[in-house]
């Protein structure tokens, strides 16, 4: 359930950032950056705040050959779909949510990678304290 909640958190801050409807940040805040530059400025920090914390915890989990690898997967089982006439690439919208979607998998992936192998090995993960 937790690897679950880390992906839906992801795949929301994406979304909220960036998608294919008139409701996301980059839309919004290029209409009304000028009435509301505050406010504009405020949620930017809050996504970029948002990205560095995923960023952060799945470059330390998982690193960059893993994020690689994952989306590497993510990308491979689209191939399939689209192989198998399951999925088509002719809508732009479409596209967009699938890549929102690959790269919350890598992100909820990388946040709750210690979860995940901690169930599978029994062992814990914890941070370096420089001392």
């Amino acid at each position: 359930m937790g690897l679950l909640i880390r992906w839906v958190f992801a795949f929301l801050l994406l979304a909220l950032t960036f998608n294919p409807t008139q409701y996301n940040y980059v839309h919004w805040g290029s209409m009304n950056y000028v009435e509301e530059l505050p406010l504009t400025v405020l949620l930017g920090l809050l996504l970029v705040i948002g990205y560095i914390i995923y960023l952060r915890a799945t470059l330390r989990s998982i690193g960059g050959f893993g994020m690689v690898l994952v989306l590497s997967v993510v990308a491979a089982l689209a191939w399939v779909l689209y192989d198998w006439n399951m999925l088509s690439l002719d809508n732009t919208d479409v596209n967009t949510w699938i890549a929102i979607l690959a790269l919350s998998i890598v992100l909820g992936v990388g946040m709750g990678w210690s979860h995940v192998r901690r169930m599978l090995s029994g062992q814990l993960d914890v941070d370096e304290v420089d001392g």
